[in-house]
């Protein structure tokens, strides 16, 4: 397999899929759409499985990190700054789609059976903030809660830099199973043209036309959204502002953009991610490692911004409640400060409700569009990463911390993890 790219793998995967998909679906196997769901399943697991603790222990050390970083203030504000830039541009430009071809407009599906999701407390702004802080650390791990994992995170990794060297025991364990668990998350991440042939084939055979027809228009804007983001809005934003080639950025971030798009984790990729944004766009090690930790648990353009805003537009066109300037100011308002919400996992049902409950729109819109998620949850995933490796390299060339060498060199195979960086432990530079 390794006269292979990486990338040559994941597509062989998801040929095979779509290809066992299609076999299972016209002909009726049940056994192979079984095993396809069976494969994906697993795949699915392990990734999530490594969840805690690699959200918890990359946060830590990222903010702790940023003791090394000249600047560690102005490179936060200005990442900041582009995460939301970025949100805002990818919502606006989402809504004026969702205005052109009115998604929910024409659709006959049956309001009078649909049932509110239960959001378990993550309806509503109040719940969204009350549910940041967890009331049992344990449960935070053992429900797999990621957004009250990044808070405790952030708060000893703040601790650690508070406490300056008497936390240096505790820092050097968690690097330690950070990078034990970056290892045996990159043994899955190898496994991933297996699991791409298992997920791609499952929804082959899972979701067939009928069941895509109601929702085609809505589907089709989801995707065309999301590639005006990948295709324009992003390419336009390192052209203009980070002066570099967008072909190449592309070229060089394809590996983690690709694993996104089936894998549907921004979390699960985040190895690969941070990976390609040091190796290949040559960002700087210390500052990608607080920044794309940081992008993978709160910049999500796809799931916040793109998905969010369609879909609201599309419930309220379905259940016939207008919506005014007003109401797409305030889509534009919740995307932007409600990212975090969707917390890299798969799905962007949160950040839905809450958009949703916000605008006063009826839950049961939730139920409607359920069964065809995971499709979208494809593109949505690719485009969070995509976004999450643009803004490193935005920030880095305007601090002078991109390394053009390494961004312009042809891309090296991502075969093995590579030998790990000395820890660096100079004395703590000024904000």
């Amino acid at each position: 397999m390794k006269r292979f790219s990486f990338s040559l793998q994941l597509l062989a995967g998801l040929v095979a899929g779509i290809g066992l998909g299609f076999v299972a679906k016209i002909w009726d196997v049940s056994w192979l759409a079984e095993t396809l769901t069976q494969v994906g399943k697993i795949f699915v697991q392990l990734l999530k499985l490594a969840v805690p603790p690699l959200v918890f222990t990359a946060v830590l050390v990222s903010v702790a990190n940023l003791r090394n970083v000249n600047g560690a203030a102005r490179l936060a504000s200005k990442t900041l700054f582009w995460f939301l830039v970025t949100g805002f541009l990818s919502v606006a430009f989402a809504i004026g789609l969702g205005l052109v071809i009115n998604p929910g407009q024409g659709v006959t599906l049956d309001t009078s059976t649909a049932k509110a999701v239960d959001t378990e407390g993550a309806g509503t702004w109040l719940d969204f903030v009350t549910g940041i802080i967890p009331t049992n650390i344990v449960t935070a791990f053992t429900e797999l809660n990621v957004l009250q994992i990044v808070f405790l995170g952030v708060v000893l990794g703040a601790a650690a830099l508070a406490i300056g060297d008497r936390a240096e025991p505790f820092l050097n364990l968690s690097r330690s199973v950070l990078e034990l668990v970056q290892k045996a998350l990159w043994w899955v991440i190898r496994l991933a043209p297996i699991g791409t042939a298992g997920l791609i084939g499952k929804a082959v055979a899972t979701y067939g036309w009928d069941l895509l027809a109601p929702l085609a228009k809505f589907s089709a804007g989801v995707y065309i959204g999301c590639f005006i983001v990948l295709l324009a809005i992003y390419p336009t934003l390192l052209a203009v502002f980070g002066k570099v080639n967008p072909l190449r950025f592309y070229r060089n971030a394809w590996p983690a953009i690709e694993l996104a798009f089936v894998s549907r984790s921004s979390v699960g990729t985040l190895p690969l991610t941070q990976r390609v944004t040091v190796e290949r766009n040559g960002v700087d090690r210390d500052y990608a490692s607080f920044a794309v930790p940081f992008g993978a648990t709160t910049k999500m353009d796809g799931c916040a911004s793109v998905y969010p805003a369609l879909a609201a537009i599309f419930v309220a066109q379905v259940f016939n409640v207008p919506l005014g300037v007003g109401d797409y100011l305030l889509i534009a308002f919740v995307s932007v400060v409600g990212s975090a919400a969707t917390a890299g996992l798969t799905g962007a049902i949160v950040m839905l409700t809450l958009t949703l409950s916000t605008l006063g729109l009826p839950l049961e819109g939730v139920g409607l569009l359920l069964a065809i998620d995971p499709i979208l949850d494809m593109i949505r995933t690719a485009t969070n990463v995509a976004g999450q490796a643009v803004v490193p390299v935005l920030v880095a060339r305007s601090e002078g911390r991109l390394d053009e060498a390494v961004f312009n060199t042809p891309p090296q195979p991502l075969d093995e993890t590579p030998a790990a960086k000395p820890v660096r432990t100079p004395e703590p530079a000024t904000a």
